[in-house]
């Protein structure tokens, strides 16, 4: 069943965005050559908890660590420990959060120093869906319209494999609620669209292949012919005003402005 929210609610998930959005901030930064997994997952940890928060990730299912990190061709699910990050590396960080019982969600792809151009090309194109995404839906469409978004906005500009298997999702009292949001599909179906529906988005691009498989640690999710996978995410929902993006710091006001759209004078 679908948990709708109040706007009073919805602002209490802001709170939760934002530890998100600072936690990734504090992650970004801390990438670099030599720095482990392990080194991140602490960083976040720390300041979930010096917020008052805790982490929806540690214990979910048995999931031993705050955030997820996989790297290069792991996708998503990767579990911290001694991995040393190497320059030319792509990182992907997932970090969720959870304030007063209300849950927020959100993912970046980071280089590791100089990464090859193909790779900042990925990143770009997988950030660049997920707001295309944002910008292009509207109150009264329905749920498969982002993922077309998604879809045809990474179609535009490669032969980048689009994930199937794994999808975006409705957040709010859980971390995981209905609906699935798929990263691909025909536009007009599913749940409408409305005020107080809160959605997980996050596209998943392969360099290569759209196919996956699973390493026998039970999480850790890979690209089936070894290459390189970028991941982005952010909560968000839609407002007679436009769009309000929980996990980031602005409320996606900087890069929904400059894709034409406004954003909520809250936000």
């Amino acid at each position: 069943m679908i948990e709708y929210k109040s706007p009073e609610q919805v602002q209490a998930m802001r709170r939760a965005g934002l530890v998100v959005a600072e936690t990734l901030e504090l992650l970004r930064e801390a990438v670099r050559p030599g720095v482990t997994t392990a080194d991140l997952d602490a960083v976040a940890e720390q300041h979930i908890r010096s917020r008052g928060a805790t982490s929806n990730f540690l214990n979910y299912h048995g999931f031993p660590a705050t955030i997820c990190a996989s790297v290069n061709d792991e996708i998503v699910h990767g579990i911290p420990g001694d991995r040393v990050l190497l320059e030319g590396d792509i990182v992907s960080i997932d970090c969720g959060a959870i304030v007063d019982g209300w849950h927020g969600d959100a993912a970046i792809t980071v280089p590791v120093g100089e990464v090859a151009p193909e790779l900042t090309e990925l990143m770009a194109v997988t950030e660049g869906a997920l707001w295309h995404a944002f910008a292009s839906v509207r109150l009264g469409g329905h749920v498969s319209d982002i993922g077309h978004a998604v879809e045809t906005y990474v179609r535009q500009r490669g032969d980048y494999g689009v994930v199937e298997e794994y999808v975006g999702h409705g957040i709010g009292t859980a971390m995981h609620q209905e609906p699935n949001v798929p990263n691909y599909g025909k536009a007009g179906r599913g749940p409408e669209l409305v005020p107080g529906l809160v959605l997980a988005v996050e596209p998943m691009v392969n360099l290569g292949s759209r196919q996956t498989r699973q390493l026998d640690d039970g999480w850790t999710v890979v690209t089936q012919d070894g290459q390189r996978s970028a991941h982005f995410e952010h909560t968000f929902t839609l407002t007679p005003d436009g769009p309000w993006v929980l996990t980031a710091m602005d409320g996606g006001r900087a890069r929904l402005e400059a894709l034409g759209v406004g954003v909520p004078a809250f936000g």
